[in-house]
């Protein structure tokens, strides 16, 4: 049995060798940690920011069971420590601990690591609910939008963004405030989340009634996203890769002697000398500043590709080796991955990583960038492999500055991205948009927009990218997309990738940012020398070429209000891209689409994820009535509908009364490509 003190706001307990402290954090929502150790810490890296003042939270202590209430939720600690959450109005419970067997153990394991270092194994355990279903934890290729069933490794990888905040259709969210290496099971029997190696559990419950108001308060502790560019809300072209300053000054021109959009233009990977000289090869890239100078006449920005390695032979990496500036092992060499890096041969080179977690490394990095990119004019950093991407995956072997990979690793791409907020906001700089593969909780507040990462170029692909996208939303990363056509293994002569690419810009149009990418057949894949095929809008043949331009036109007609919905990003951390039931969380059906979504709350997408397909049902959420985008039709919400989809169309909604009115058609061919 334990004992139950206050400490200011907090309502401790104390049992045995085990600590748990329990204490408000912001309205209707509080953090729990416990630990082995003989207090719990307040200096180990988590998502959440400071907790704003208590207001009108108390608690209530008895023999054998103490409360703290604050606003709509309640927690209630027995003296064996047991744990459960209930909303305060009518006392219904939202989530409890669980005990798996009479005989032990308890609802929270501890298993030593057995290296030494005093960290633990943890392991919370809470009941499952039926009915319940979940949402968030970051971007995955499960397919899935509701998860319950699933397992979710907790570890950054190459299109698995793990974000480790879960939304439940029972009322609550759950910010897993831990970046250690996991895992949480959403089982039918019990839910569980593991830390591979921590000194305390720790995480923060909210409860509200509707679920935008659980995204808006888990985004007011975590931080919101600054209020996103103008420039950054048009089209992105990029490809694998624009190899030389001409070739890519030559795309840009064509995209404005044709008349198209244009709002940035992407210098990929192998445009350095050697990775982690963080700066142009002079033979390719001559001029940078002239470079930057005309792209600033056509009205483009330049985004720079950065990744965070560093090559043995590269000019900094002496010092960063002897200054501590580079990820460890904790066995062997500080050599984490072998990538390809320029050279003769395009030999295999095995390179580092810069330690992100290290506030001295972050300005180093910083010193060089600003040095090799940003005094030529470069504002838009492309942070890839920011994971960091390791080959093999041994997180275990890695030593941060913060603590031990198994530990720490997975804030690495958050802080990576504050390396360059923090950079740029000391330059003066009020506009920081970087493109990042991987993030975790808090990664918006840095400015941080994710992409979906080396997907193929498949429809099943296209369809995975929905749900990907509505739960990194629900996570709190408003800046999303995914490369327009997949990444890899699309043939531009291919009729059958013409008419995936065409379907991919119907639903890239309507996502939060809008970037063709990727490394196209046929051409070369060979080493420093990729450079794949054409990728501009025009590289797909005459049919496809007419749809698209005529979508990027409408992408342009959006943008003012794209940029509403940005605000609402920003003020209140509601993502652009929405699942119906964040909008219309009273109608059933809502909680369970997961082939469609809203845009803003006005705006309903059923983007065509199957080949060959001139037709898709739709459902239109109930209390409202919903305008054809195309032709002004009206129908009445609640239903499910067979809409037409040509080729040249996908079917879109409006919200009659609301902020946007149909568009009329497009005109084009229709037809098979």
């Amino acid at each position: 049995m334990g004992a139950f003190s206050e400490d200011g706001a907090a309502l401790v307990w104390r049992g045995g060798h085990e600590t748990v402290r329990i204490e408000p954090w912001g309205p209707d929502s509080v953090r729990v940690r416990g630990t082995l150790w003989p207090s719990v810490s307040d200096d180990l890296p988590g998502a959440l920011l400071a907790a704003p003042p208590p207001s009108g939270a108390r608690t209530e202590l008895a023999a054998d069971v103490a409360w703290l209430v604050n606003g709509q939720i309640t927690v209630e600690i027995t003296a064996e420590g047991r744990i459960r959450f209930t909303r305060t109005a009518d006392g219904a419970v939202l989530l409890a601990e669980v005990v798996p067997h009479f005989t032990g153990p308890p609802q929270r394991r501890y298993a030593p690591t057995g290296d030494g270092t005093g960290l633990h194994r943890i392991e919370v355990l809470f009941a499952a609910r039926d009915g319940e279903r979940c949402y968030g934890l970051g971007q995955h290729q499960h397919g899935k939008l509701d998860q319950k069933g699933a397992v979710v490794e907790l570890i950054q990888l190459n299109t698995e963004v793990s974000i480790p905040f879960l939304l439940s259709s029972a009322g609550y969210g759950f910010l897993w405030n831990n970046p250690a290496i996991g895992r949480v099971e959403l089982g039918t029997t019990a839910t569980r989340w593991v830390s591979e190696a921590s000194r305390q559990w720790d995480y923060w419950v909210t409860a509200a009634p509707v679920p935008a108001d659980i995204v808006r308060r888990y985004t007011a502790v975590t931080g919101r996203a600054p209020m996103l560019p103008e420039w950054a809300a048009g089209f992105w072209q990029c490809k694998l890769r624009y190899r030389t300053q001409d070739e890519l000054l030559d795309v840009a021109r064509e995209y404005k002697r044709r008349g198209l959009p244009l709002s940035v233009i992407v210098v990929d990977y192998f445009h350095w000398t050697r990775q982690g000289d963080w700066r142009f090869d002079p033979e390719e890239w001559p001029d940078p500043a002239g470079m930057v100078a005309e792209l600033d006449r056509l009205g483009v920005k330049l985004m720079v590709s950065v990744w965070p390695t560093v090559n043995p032979a590269s000019d900094n990496y002496a010092e960063m080796n002897d200054l501590g500036l580079l990820v460890a092992n904790e066995r062997g060499l500080s050599v984490q991955l072998a990538i390809w890096d320029r050279g003769a041969g395009n030999h295999r080179t095995m390179v580092s990583f810069y330690d992100a977690t290290n506030p001295e490394a972050r300005e180093y990095i910083w010193a060089r960038v600003k040095d090799g990119y940003y005094k030529h004019g470069v504002r838009v950093w492309w942070l890839d492999a920011c994971e960091p991407e390791l080959v093999p995956e041994q997180p275990g072997n890695l030593r941060y500055y913060l603590g031990a990979g198994l530990e720490t690793g997975n804030i690495y791409p958050m802080l990576n991205a504050k390396a360059f907020y923090d950079g740029m906001r000391a330059e003066g700089e009020d506009e920081v948009v970087s493109l990042c593969r991987s993030a975790w909780a808090g990664s918006q507040r840095y400015g941080a927009a994710v992409w979906s990462g080396d997907i193929d170029s498949t429809f099943e692909d296209l369809r995975r990218q929905i749900p990907a996208g509505l739960n990194i939303g629900i996570s709190g990363i408003p800046w999303w997309t995914t490369d327009i056509g997949g990444f890899k293994g699309g043939d531009i002569r291919s009729p059958e990738f013409r008419e995936l690419i065409v379907r991919w810009f119907q639903f890239g149009v309507f996502t939060p940012l809008c970037r063709l990418h990727g490394m196209r057949l046929p051409g070369s894949m060979s080493g420093a020398g990729q450079t794949g095929a054409p990728n501009e809008v025009w590289s797909f043949g005459e049919e496809a070429y007419e749809i698209i331009r005529q979508w990027l036109g409408l992408r342009e007609r959006l943008r003012p209000y794209l940029m509403a919905t940005m605000r609402q990003a920003h003020t209140e951390g509601l993502p652009p891209m929405r699942p119906l039931f964040l909008t219309f969380p009273a109608d059933e059906p809502c909680w369970d689409v997961a082939d469609q979504f809203l845009l803003g709350d006005d705006l309903l997408v059923a983007p065509v994820v199957t080949a060959g397909a001139t037709q898709r049902p739709v459902y239109l959420p109930d209390g409202t009535r919903w305008l054809d985008a195309w032709t002004g039709e009206g129908h009445r919400g609640g239903q499910w509908l067979s809409a037409p989809a040509p080729l040249d169309r996908i079917p879109v909604y409006v919200r009659d009364g609301g902020a946007i009115e149909p568009f009329a058609s497009l005109s084009g061919t229709g037809g098979a490509l």
